[in-house]
């Protein structure tokens, strides 16, 4: 299991900036737009985390229930913060590893350059970039062959204020090698490159640093990892470096953007300090903009930034501020995008009624109760509910087939194992002891056209 993250640090923020990020991000559920950019798919959802370790120790805190509800049953990414070159290509082969046999996407994060941080806050890293590639090399013998998000390298680009010209040509080829080791390895792999924010370098600067650290050999980049510009600022700033990077004859790049706290009101970059921040938009690869792969939580929330709290660790008093205030992920997909959102909504409404009759399947300890709640033009919503029979049961698995054309694009109270062509859930950690009749209840999001499918459910 590799170490808590350490969070990059650097939040240059003007008075003007700060003005502007009194504009509250929003937080909705994108994942019932349509797929826009060239991800697609469910992110994994560690069952391994911080929050998730945390939510299953602490049953009875009066914060488990948002904690629980509103972050540990997302998906967030896995970073690779502590340099050790014996034991990184396990931990990333096991992460990996898990989420295939989930059939959903991973999410890495790495985040061990040399001179990292400038030897701020999050200073460590790599003695030397030998060694970081040699680090890179054993983290790109563990992504296995299948789809994988690789965020390469927070402030790596954005933050050069500490290295000579001699040491930001380096770190540029150090970046470009190991992007060109992580691609070679797994072709499937996505590498994006650090793109700061859009409080900190002009769109022109950053797409010459990403252009001299081989963005062309990329997939694109990515922008406001740890930090908590609106999401609409960030899409903006991404498309101004997209219309740079052409300029400059790099394109066919897609944009990713941190949205784990951009939720909130502005003030200290430091978000240990600040109880007006919020979680911003839930993760989801269903962006329904051409230019942004996918919204993630690259920084997952609830773990510190290293102002009042250790860099990293998790704080359930931060996790419970970020929530507390924001909206559960909602039962029915948004008919209209708020105004931080970069493109349209779907052009029909959904349904507010059900659109099928329910069904029901069991073999013997629970029986699990399928139903459409919603559906529109290329997509619908289900929910699941899940009863224990005459005696309690220590958890569940439900599955029903697939109908053709139907992808899950998103999934809450419940663990996506695989998807094609039967779709698997299983429990989490808190919802699968029930006692006799007691129910649980989980819900997702999916492309196609709603089916009737027949449910089966199994308990243990």
């Amino acid at each position: 299991m590799s170490p808590l993250p350490v969070s990059p640090r650097a939040r240059r923020l003007t008075t003007a900036v700060a003005a502007g990020l009194a504009t509250a991000a929003g937080v909705w559920f994108a994942a019932g737009a349509a797929h826009a950019g060239t991800v697609s798919g469910v992110l994994y959802r560690d069952p391994d985390t911080a929050v998730a370790r945390w939510v299953a120790a602490n049953p009875n805190d009066s914060r488990t229930a948002v904690i629980r509800d509103k972050i540990a049953s997302q998906p967030a990414s896995h970073w690779l913060s502590n340099f050790n070159v014996g034991t990184v290509q396990a931990d990333v082969s096991g992460y990996v590893n898990g989420a295939n046999a989930a059939g959903q996407i991973p999410v890495l994060t790495v985040y061990g350059i040399t001179n990292r941080d400038c030897g701020g806050a999050s200073a460590g890293g790599a003695p030397d970039l030998n060694q970081y590639q040699t680090w890179i090399g054993n983290i790109a013998r563990g992504l296995g062959g299948q789809t994988v998000l690789v965020m390469l390298e927070p402030d790596s680009l954005a933050l050069q204020t500490c290295l000579s010209a001699s040491d930001v040509a380096a770190r540029d080829q150090a970046l470009h090698t190991a992007t060109r080791t992580l691609k070679a390895a797994n072709p499937n792999a996505k590498v994006y490159l650090d793109a700061g924010h859009s409080a900190w370098n002009s769109a022109t600067d950053q797409a010459g640093r990403l252009v001299a650290a081989g963005v062309a050999d990329a997939d694109g980049f990515y922008s406001n990892v740890s930090n908590f510009n609106p999401t609409n600022s960030e899409a903006a700033y991404g498309r101004s470096i997209l219309a740079a990077l052409s300029g400059q004859g790099v394109t066919g790049k897609h944009q990713v953007i941190d949205t784990s706290r951009n939720g909130g009101a502005s003030g200290d970059w430091c978000g240990d300090d600040n109880t007006d921040r919020r979680i911003g938009l839930y993760p989801t690869t269903a962006t329904g903009d051409a230019n942004i792969d996918a919204y993630l939580w690259v920084k997952p929330p609830g773990e510190a930034d290293g102002c009042k709290y250790a860099a990293g660790s998790f704080q359930p008093d931060l996790a419970y501020s970020l929530a507390s205030s924001a909206p559960n992920p909602p039962t029915t997909p948004p008919t209209t995008r708020p105004t931080t959102a970069p493109t349209t909504a779907p052009t029909t409404t959904p349904t507010t009624t059900p659109t099928t009759a329910p069904t029901t399947g069991s073999t013997g300890g629970c029986s699990a109760t399928y139903q459409t709640t919603s559906s529109w033009q290329g997509g619908f919503q289900a929910q699941v509910t899940v009863k224990a029979g005459g005696s309690a049961i220590a958890g569940w698995t439900v599955t029903w087939p697939l109908g053709s054309g139907q992808s899950i694009t998103q999934l809450w109270n419940g663990e996506l194992v695989s998807t094609s062509p039967t779709a698997t859930v299983r429990n989490l950690s808190w919802n699968g002891a029930l006692a006799a009749n007691g129910t649980a209840q989980f819900g997702f999001l999916a492309n196609g056209t709603a089916s009737t499918p027949t449910v089966t459910c199994t308990s243990r």
